[in-house]
């Protein structure tokens, strides 16, 4: 059994110190040869990432306690609708004090967050705890009857940026919930989020764990300010970790992240610079919903740039049940879930706009070795629920006790996605072929037609001789029974059809297709899961 006050004791130490950062100097130093005779005592030094790293392991080497103290019941019981109706007053910001461009909002607790964290501002290097009080919000028709504790604490926090028009702010990014937070470009509305760590998502030997931020760190941004400085301490069973977040706003917001994590045990399940996203219906799955809307999704694929260079595109599903899908891999350039249909007829929602998402593209700084861009896909019944997930696993389970340094950028990207030269997979479609028996045979479960338009790069060009233009496929099962291409002039591209057989109901494969000319590679490489049922 654990000493369950050794965490409480180090847990106390570590506020305790928190104006006195490692590396502190509380005293007086023996001068050295050069010192000058009666020099003051030097201050405690800046606080920086060095310190969140500290307590995180510190933190590691204490046992996890998953608890935390109830909520007063008035908040315990808040819907969602009486939750969100608890709003921050936008004249309480903070970070105004060197007139910066950032203006810090809290969020409060209460409905589904209920973990409190502790924000702190950074005013010239000292870090202080924002207390709570109970004027920085208007509780609108929320009504709760007696005071609230003072040592309540927050849900998380969002800054504000003149985003999208010189004087007025807009929300840039928030962190509420566990380890998530999303982020905006310019003229891009909220879809998916990102995750600072994943662990077990999979299910593989037990439930997926939630690591949580427990504590974070704004820096006081001066008045010319391009970015905004933010640490954050995560806490959960299987690991600590010390986050580092650049934000740097504009057409594209781009965030930096430097990580150091410490495993409390052996983790053979983590996810890496995990995306979370909503995928229902679009034209490639439209078999769970008569809704009048032809899509609606938050992502609807996920783009890769393998070690070696190639660039993959595989369209999201919502599957019958779940699937996982593995791109073995070494060093990868950079994965995301993309929001690649950007029409507004093929939405036709005047509410959630989903047109507007974001896509998020993970670049990792550094070799990452060995290991998979893993992608789990789960089924759901309407769009309220996130069901899509993407995430770099290592290869090796990442040891007790051993640090991981890590460095990747995530960057939001709008309507102009300009990853790469080649031509883009821009739809999907499935249907099945002609029957051999006739117009009334009935269609055979085992063979199904593939529809691929791409467009983009070099496709224009070739349009003018589209002879020349072949499609490359290939399946791990069955066999593929005929293809074609022929000119898309509406994409100003090419669509590519592969009729394929399996050789059983229930068997599974994988395409793959890409074109070429010439002898040179065209497009990205299109993949697409199948089973014949």
């Amino acid at each position: 059994m654990t000493n369950p006050t050794s965490r409480r004791a180090l847990l106390a130490g570590l506020l305790a110190g928190a104006a006195f950062p490692a590396g502190a100097q509380v005293g007086p130093t023996q001068p050295g040869p050069s010192a000058l005779p009666h020099a003051p005592p030097a201050g405690p030094s800046p606080f920086r990432f060095d310190d969140v790293v500290r307590r995180a392991r510190d933190l590691a080497r204490a046992p996890f306690e998953p608890g935390t103290a109830p909520l007063p019941p008035a908040l315990a019981a808040l819907d969602y609708d009486a939750w969100r109706d608890i709003r921050f007053r936008p004249d309480k910001a903070f970070l105004s004090d060197q007139g910066g461009p950032f203006r810090l909002q809290l969020f409060h607790l209460g409905f589904l967050f209920r973990r409190p964290v502790v924000v702190n501002v950074v005013r010239d290097g000292v870090p202080t705890p924002i207390p709570y009080q109970t004027a920085l919000f208007d509780f609108g028709r929320t009504k709760l009857e007696g005071p609230l504790p003072v040592n309540l604490g927050f849900a998380g926090f969002r800054l504000h940026y003149p985003l999208n028009k010189p004087g007025l702010l807009d929300e840039l990014i928030a962190f509420l919930g566990a380890s998530y937070f999303r982020f905006l470009g310019r003229d891009q509305l909220y879809g998916l989020s990102a995750r600072g760590l994943a662990v077990n998502v999979e299910g593989a030997g037990g439930p997926e764990e939630f690591p949580q931020f427990r504590e974070f760190w704004i820096e006081m941004p001066p008045k010319n300010a391009d970015r905004a400085v933010v640490y954050g301490l995560l806490d959960g069973a299987a690991c600590t970790g010390a986050f580092q977040f650049l934000v740097y706003p504009g057409d594209e917001t781009v965030v930096d992240l430097r990580v150091s994590l410490h495993p409390r045990r052996e983790i053979t399940g983590i996810g890496i610079a995990p995306l979370t996203s909503m995928f229902f219906i679009g034209e490639n799955d439209r078999h769970h919903s008569d809704d009048y809307r032809p899509e609606l999704h938050d992502s609807d694929g996920l783009l890769m740039q393998s070690g070696g260079g190639e660039w993959i595109w595989r369209p999201l599903r919502n599957p019958r049940e779940r699937w996982i899908s593995s791109f073995q891999d070494r060093d990868p350039k950079g994965f995301g879930l993309m929001q690649r249909d950007r029409v507004f007829e093929n939405y036709q929602d005047l509410e959630a706009f989903y047109h507007r998402r974001p896509s998020y593209w993970v670049t990792p700084q550094g070799g990452w070795g060995e290991g998979a861009v893993r992608l789990v896909e789960l089924p759901t019944a309407n769009e309220t629920h996130d069901n899509v997930v993407a995430y770099w696993q290592p290869k090796e389970p990442y040891a007790a006790g051993q640090a991981v340094e890590l460095s990747y950028t995530v960057r939001a990207i709008g309507e102009r996605e300009l990853l790469h030269p080649g031509a883009r997979v821009v739809n999907t479609y499935l249907a099945r072929p002609s029957a051999s028996g006739g117009p009334d045979a009935p269609p055979d479960p085992l063979t199904r037609r593939f529809l691929i338009d791409f467009s983009g790069g070099d496709l224009a060009y070739w349009l003018a001789d589209p002879k020349a233009v072949e499609i490359v496929p290939s399946t791990t099962e069955g066999r593929i029974l005929a293809t074609s291409l022929v000119p898309n002039l509406h994409v100003r591209g090419f669509r590519a059809a592969i009729d394929v057989r399996l050789d059983r109901n229930g068997q599974s494969t994988d395409l793959r297709a890409f074109l070429r000319a010439s002898g040179r590679t065209l497009s990205e490489t299109w993949t697409c899961p199948w089973t014949a049922a």
